[in-house]
């Protein structure tokens, strides 16, 4: 959910970096929840988050991005004007706040990101404040000053005591599927997540429900009930299937044929349900079935299941390898993608290599469990900049004692080139196991190694010979 700094070329930096960096240092911790801190800034702000868009408020485990992903594309459709507010970044931190324009939304650009961050730093001081929640109130403040019709904003980590949680009468509120993760900071229970995540729901808001675990359900339902929010709940009120190559979504109003999700993966099927749900509720039943097709077809989200072509990275594989990015880093999301290789798989198998990396606070071992019997060879990296990810030494040996065939290696390059060297004939390999690994190899791929370095994105991995 929040992004670390490393050390910078100053003279290379944009100023937006180095403003980013000189705020990291007014928290000692880089997560801690309270409403407090940011409720006083933006006081001090005059309370931008009172003058936003219609809100559509996001928190969930998994499917959050990608379901802001689908909104934004049918909003667009039916000629929204739409702000989106999104965390953590993959390749530049411009990509959280993307403002809409006369030509459609754009991230913001450098020139007003440093006009905002100067405005909450001048008016913060040098008050303790953690980072997302000083970038936070920048990002109010720029939404405040740009006209939309729609703000959809994710939660940064929970939902209670988020720092977006400061938006009182949102137009609607979503929860995507809740699973085990953040237990330090969210609870080591589904029912206890779900109590943080649930935190968003607001009187007389309505609020759409992914499919979710039972315990989860229940604890939404009580809250729902408690402050007298309508639900929406997947399976129960609207609910979606596949059939001949088509998207069938039914809701007790509506049965609408559409095509399946340009997003690859099943997983993306339901995500996209979701997103049609909230547009219902939104805009009404009435929105229509174009503006809904061009969501399903313009909707892109990075890194999640992404196929890498032209760039950098494929000049480490053999022709015809397929190279693939997912930023799963929990258990759900590895089942997820675990099945969608078997998807893959059915249409045209390969030889499948998983090149794995993760943050040192996540169950590595339950992340790795689901590729049991879907990939033949693990390779193993560190994630450049992050002192808290685990060693490619550590994760190969959770890899090695969950039965895998693994190798250590220094970074993605070595894991690709000994991957290509392994495989007999052109194969499938998977990077997977952290946004902030998935950011690093965009990076690397989009930018090359030398671009990434100076602009002060991550240390370049150690480069090794063919």
């Amino acid at each position: 959910m929040y992004q670390t700094t490393c050390d910078v070329d100053i003279a290379a930096a944009p100023v937006s970096t180095l403003l980013l960096a000189r705020l990291m240092g007014l928290h000692p911790q880089s997560i801690d929840l309270s409403l407090e801190r940011i409720e006083r800034l933006l006081e001090a702000l005059g309370s931008p988050e009172r003058r936003l868009p219609p809100v559509v408020h996001v928190a969930g485990t998994n499917g959050k991005g990608s379901l802001i992903a689908f909104l934004r594309a049918i909003s667009e459709g039916l000629g929204c004007r739409t702000h989106s507010y999104i965390s953590p970044h993959l390749v530049s931190f411009h990509e959280r706040i993307v403002l809409a324009g006369e030509t459609g939304a754009a991230p913001i650009s450098e020139d007003a990101l440093v006009d905002y961050l100067s405005r909450v730093e001048d008016a913060n001081g040098r008050r303790p404040i953690t980072h997302f929640e000083i970038t936070t109130a920048a990002a109010f403040l720029a939404f405040s000053e740009a006209q939309a019709d729609l703000l959809l904003l994710e939660t940064g980590l929970g939902g209670r005591l988020d720092a977006t949680n400061v938006v009182e009468q949102p137009k609607l509120t979503v929860i995507t599927p809740i699973s085990i993760d953040h237990v330090s900071f969210l609870g080591g229970t589904i029912a206890a997540i779900a109590r943080e995540k649930a935190g968003i729901i607001k009187p007389g808001v309505p609020c759409i429900v992914g499919r979710q675990h039972s315990e989860a359900l229940a604890v939404i339902a009580e809250r729902a009930k408690a402050v007298g929010a309508p639900l929406y709940v997947f399976g129960r009120d609207f609910d979606v299937s596949v059939r001949d190559g088509r998207l069938l979504f039914q809701s007790h109003a509506r049965l609408i044929n559409l095509p399946v999700p340009h997003l690859a993966g099943a997983h993306q099927v339901e995500n996209a349900a979701l997103a049609i749900a909230a547009a219902c509720v939104l805009f009404d039943e009435g929105v229509s079935v174009g503006a809904l097709e061009h969501g399903l077809r313009e909707a892109t989200w990075p890194a999640r299941f992404q196929r890498l072509d032209d760039g950098d990275l494929n000049a480490c594989v053999s022709r015809g390898t397929e190279l693939l990015l997912d930023g799963g880093h929990n258990p759900a999301a590895a089942c997820v993608i675990a099945k969608a290789l078997d998807e893959l798989a059915a249409r045209d198998p390969r030889d499948v290599h998983l090149i794995w990396g993760m943050m040192e606070a996540k169950d590595a071992q339950s992340v790795i469990a689901p590729f049991r019997g879907r990939v033949s060879r693990v390779y193993t990296v560190p994630i450049p900049d992050e002192p808290n990810a685990f060693s490619a030494a550590d994760l190969a040996g959770v890899a090695s004692r969950e039965g895998f065939d693994v190798i250590p290696t220094s970074g993605v390059v070595q894991a690709l080139r000994l991957s290509q060297a392994g495989m007999r004939q052109p194969g499938r390999v998977l990077i997977f196991g952290s946004l902030y690994l998935a950011g690093h190899v965009l990076r690397v791929h989009e930018h090359g190694f030398e671009r990434a370095r100076r602009e002060g994105a991550f240390a370049a991995p150690v480069r090794t010979s063919r």
